[in-house]
């Protein structure tokens, strides 16, 4: 998955962003599987989807607020 820029995540619907925090989730589940079992190849991607999954979350309620 690629890195969500910031216009794409103000032009998303709301119901658009909850997928998408909720695919990521699920990406960060998986990965710190892949982890704990030492299947992971790239572990700067937990990284990157923790990020990914606080930009998205704080467009949500950027949102909300508006």
């Amino acid at each position: 998955m690629a890195k969500t820029k910031a216009t794409n995540l103000k032009e998303a619907s709301l119901d658009e962003l909850a997928g998408r925090v909720r695919e990521l989730k699920q990406e960060g589940l998986h990965l710190r599987l892949q982890k704990a079992t030492g299947q992971l190849e790239n572990s700067a991607r937990i990284k990157t989807v923790r990020r990914e999954i606080a930009r998205t979350l704080t467009a949500v309620s950027a949102r909300k607020r508006a």
